[in-house]
């Protein structure tokens, strides 16, 4: 089982490329923002830590974090956003590499896939046997963001402004997928990648 990372920027397309991905190879598939909500669950090793940081006042009437809530309780607060990530990546990091080797130990699937923007921030690069950079242009980005989800530009800019730079990512990547144009481009560059994979090449 080959483990691969896949980062880049807002706007980037990293969704569609894994849509892709897990339609058409055996592989697991794993985005840390879904991890990051599964460890924010009750009973799980977050959930008790983020409430006595931030307060009950989190909760929804179910008593699970609520997403919207948390993000009022950290805004414009940069002593608290570093606390909670001090409390969410480590965990994250943890259960993403107790599910490769669950998998691995599975023996049953081909690839792992990894999705996250701070792949390469958080270290992953000697973990994974590549790291693949889903590229494209800055306009294209920005274009994709205020027609999927409604960003203005001081929105996006605070985003982009945040994550790394192209250069950044091409630096911490082995493969460069460019989706910034058809995706049928995009299709042949992924297949291309993942058959050379399989070749050894």
């Amino acid at each position: 089982m080959k483990i691969i990372g896949i980062t880049g920027g807002v706007g980037a397309g990293k969704s569609s490329v894994l849509k892709y991905i897990k339609d058409n190879y055996n592989c697991v598939v794993v985005t840390a923002d879904d991890i990051g909500n599964e460890v924010k669950e009750p009973g799980e090793e977050c959930y008790e830590r983020l409430i006595t940081l931030l307060g009950r006042g989190i909760l929804d009437t179910d008593g699970r974090i609520d997403k919207k809530k948390m993000a009022e309780a950290i805004f414009a607060d940069e002593d608290r956003l570093n606390a909670v990530e001090s409390i969410i990546h480590p965990a994250v990091i943890d259960r993403i590499r107790q599910k490769a080797d669950m998998e691995r130990s599975r023996g049953k699937v081909d690839y792992f896939f990894i999705e996250a923007a701070l792949l390469i921030e958080c270290g992953f690069n000697d973990y994974v046997d590549q790291m693949w950079y889903i590229y494209a242009s800055q306009d294209v980005r920005r274009k994709r963001l205020k027609q999927s989800r409604g960003y203005d530009d001081s929105r996006i800019d605070g985003i982009m402004n945040s994550q790394l730079t192209d250069e950044a990512f091409k630096n911490g990547s082995d493969v460069v997928i460019d989706n910034g144009g058809d995706f049928e481009d995009t299709i042949r560059q992924i297949d291309e990648g993942l058959s050379k994979i399989q070749t050894g090449v």
